[in-house]
């Protein structure tokens, strides 16, 4: 019962979601090829949660979306808060900002087309903006080498408050009167 109840615990440790009965029995039936009944995972899981109810710890196992998930204590939600707010601040280098409008008004496009334009290498911040789930990679060209092929995401769309890459400003929608020259034409 033990390195059952260990299993189960693991599973729900790295499951990013809420695990649910099912892909636990799954799991554990493909790694071992047990015959584990509902019952016995529900009793491994009931003393999980009692063993995570204990002050010593500052998360707990809870049932949530049909599934089990390991979350952080209320008491807890200040100093999580904090850091959730600290990563947040962290603000996009001019590099990949640059970056982020290629790739937004000219997508689909490519990795070395980004480059072309910015006359730069734009690995890391490509890197920077694929981990903010701010691009997503569509596909591979059909040009020599095969390379990948950028977009904007779901994210960059709610973030920016937009519903297409057709609602992003145009150039003629910007009027900056600082630092021009010559008189305007009507």
């Amino acid at each position: 019962m033990n390195l059952l109840k260990q299993n189960i615990e693991a599973l729900i440790f790295a499951s990013e979601e809420s695990i649910t009965l099912k892909e636990i029995i799954a799991s554990l039936k493909n790694t071992f090829d047990w015959e584990v009944n509902e019952e016995e995972i529900l009793q491994a899981i009931a003393e999980l949660k009692e063993k995570y109810s204990s002050e010593e710890f500052s998360f707990e196992l809870v049932e949530i979306a049909e599934g089990f998930q390991f979350l952080t204590k209320k008491d807890f939600f200040a100093t999580v808060s904090a850091l959730i707010q600290h990563k947040a601040r962290k603000r996009l280098s001019t590099s990949a900002l640059e970056s982020l409008s290629i790739i937004a008004y000219k997508q689909p496009i490519t990795k070395t087309e980004v480059e072309q334009i910015r006359g730069v290498n734009c690995d890391y911040a490509i890197q920077k903006l694929l981990e903010k789930d701010l691009i997503e990679i569509k596909g591979k060209s059909d040009t020599p080498g095969r390379p990948l092929i950028y977009v904007t995401s779901k994210s960059f769309m709610d973030y920016f408050g937009i519903s297409s890459v057709k609602d992003l400003p145009q150039l003629k929608d910007i009027h900056v009167e600082q630092n021009e020259i010559g008189q305007p034409v009507e």
